[in-house]
């Protein structure tokens, strides 16, 4: 089976050694996506709903770079959150990313994520059509 691996350049991926995602056969795994800008910075410090959206558009890019399709290839998500009383904002840039095609997903509360001001880490598996 073959393999294709996408990286965001991110420092942690040659830190931890993994990739942003991988394609396998028609299996699509994406790492646990944390809401940093271009430059490698914590996006939005303190707001719920702009980071989980921030996390799904760069979940969207490994997609395609993967010419995996859009969000309707995703099957399943994990979102990691620092503070679940949040939940509804996490939950909002969820719905509205998905859309029609919702995903099965789990919404876990973690005691801290790499960085601080980071309130939510997601993974997504998509499987190409």
């Amino acid at each position: 089976m073959s393999r294709t691996r996408v990286f965001s350049g991110a420092p942690w991926e040659s830190k931890v050694g993994y990739c942003r995602a991988i394609r396998a056969g028609a299996n699509v795994y994406v790492s646990g996506t944390a809401p940093v800008d271009d430059a490698g910075q914590v996006l939005a410090p303190g707001d719920a709903y702009r980071q989980a959206r921030r996390c799904l558009e760069i979940i969207a890019r490994a997609l395609e770079e993967l010419q995996c399709g859009g969000p309707e290839s995703v099957v399943r998500t994990r979102m990691f959150v620092t503070d679940i009383s949040r939940w509804e904002d996490y939950g909002r840039a969820h719905r509205e990313f998905f859309s029609e095609h919702p995903p099965a997903t789990s919404m876990v509360e973690v005691s801290s994520l790499v960085h601080r001001d980071m309130l939510i880490e997601i993974e997504a598996d998509a499987v190409m059509s």
